[in-house]
């Protein structure tokens, strides 16, 4: 019989690694909702046309990575999202939220992608995400760009990680530099890895992302996107580093930054850092314009960024040790439902309680220290005959007794912050 573990490339959330990630979710969400960006949610999986559509029909997603499944005898297919923004894309025009512009939203949850398992890559990951359409303007990007460094500096990671900064211009810009890039890798097609080989006519600007020692030799002398440029794209850059700049935002630029999927345009960014090995990227994100225009809505420009979770509490060194619970300890069954309506007050009254089923006095008092119980409120005959409890101090062994009806305001010296 099969071990029952998990499926490669899945794993179980534990509640100490729970914790981080609930840390990294939160606080992208309170800092998303300081720049007016609200909570949505879509389905986990989409009709699959969502995803070749807007990811383009030859990336690495859609050709090697997508889990898809058939749903009809018609041959239609459904499959899991890979990433967050074809979703929310999909979502604004069906539900014809462009009467409502600027759309700001703040997105969590799973994604799925079929790679190769490795430190900080999973086959289910946790994304974060926001969404910004309706400004076209360069400081819209810059706004997008200052929310992910401050997300990052609110988990204390803004030290260890790097700022990427590119551009891919306009439509006009890139047919140009697609073309030069053509003509350039064409020379050098024996040389190229079979992927690159098959990129050169659907998507030349992806070999520039290859992790191929083959392909990166070939690509250092390739043209640099900068000489292609028209003056609108040189323009609309300038005025993004220019408001980088005003913010004291640090950034490196890279000329060979060119994303994974199809819909960018104009700004892109990662932010990296070395402390993960080969999977340096933890926020990422750009300009996307044309996205959706292309999958059948109203031209709208669009920028946003998604962050993996995972990757994000790898790096973390903070506290997300659990709020210290008050345990609720009675002393033989007479006091047991007593007990039970003292721990029910309390955890309406904000408290965390910790209540033992079982045992005597000794072993549930071992529970509560197991449980990292600040204190034990110890309820036996003679407290409840008097209408008091016992109430100890586990990091000191120090005991009072407390009429219960004081019980509440005494144990709010326990109470975090």
């Amino acid at each position: 019989m099969r071990t029952l573990q998990p499926v490669r490339g899945t794993r179980d959330i534990l509640p100490a690694e729970m914790r981080r990630h609930r840390a990294v979710a939160e606080t992208a969400r309170r800092v998303a909702a300081q720049y007016g960006y609200e909570q949505m949610a879509t389905p986990v999986f989409e009709f699959t046309e969502v995803f070749k559509r807007t990811l383009g029909e030859h990336s690495d997603v859609v050709m090697k990575e997508m889990y898809t499944f058939p749903v009809s005898e018609e041959g239609d297919t459904v499959t899991l999202r890979p990433e967050g923004t074809a979703g929310f894309a999909r979502a604004y025009i069906a539900n014809g939220m462009q009467q409502n512009l600027p759309v700001k939203a703040f997105y969590t949850g799973p994604m799925f992608r079929h790679e190769r398992p490795q430190k900080g890559r999973l086959r289910q990951f946790h994304q974060v995400g926001v969404e910004l359409l309706g400004p076209s303007r360069p400081l819209a990007d810059v706004e997008i760009i200052a929310m992910g460094q401050q997300v990052l500096a609110e988990l204390g990671l803004s030290e260890s990680i790097t700022l990427e900064l590119n551009t891919l211009g306009d439509l006009e810009s890139r047919k140009a530099y697609r073309a030069a890039l053509v003509e350039y890798f064409a020379g050098f097609k024996d040389k190229l890895s079979a992927d690159s080989r098959h990129r050169l006519d659907r998507n030349p600007l992806r070999i520039l992302d290859s992790k191929d020692e083959g392909d990166q030799a070939v690509v250092a002398d390739a043209p640099t996107f900068g000489d292609y440029l028209n003056q609108h794209s040189q323009d609309f850059f300038g005025q993004v580093c220019e408001g980088l700049d005003a913010l004291g935002i640090g950034y490196r630029l890279n000329s060979r930054l060119v994303r994974g999927l199809d819909y960018y345009s104009h700004t892109c960014f990662e932010f990296t850092t070395t402390a993960l090995g080969a999977q340096g990227t933890v926020l990422a994100g750009g300009r996307y314009d044309d996205l959706i225009e292309t999958m059948g809505g109203p031209a709208t420009p669009g920028t946003g960024w998604a962050a993996g979770i995972e990757r994000l509490s790898m790096l973390m060194d903070r506290d997300t040790t659990p709020t210290r619970p008050v345990a609720v300890v009675p002393a033989g069954g007479d006091a047991e439902m007593a007990a039970l309506r003292i721990t029910q007050d309390l955890r309406g009254r904000g408290f965390t309680v910790d209540m033992g089923y079982s045992g005597n006095m000794k072993k549930r008092l071992k529970r509560a220290n197991n449980a990292g119980a600040c204190a034990a409120v110890i309820l036996g005959g003679d407290e409840l005959a008097q209408s008091v409890a016992t109430v100890r101090n586990l990091d000191t062994g120090e005991q009072e007794t407390v009429a219960l009806d004081q019980l509440p305001g005494y144990l709010a010296r326990y109470q975090p912050g």
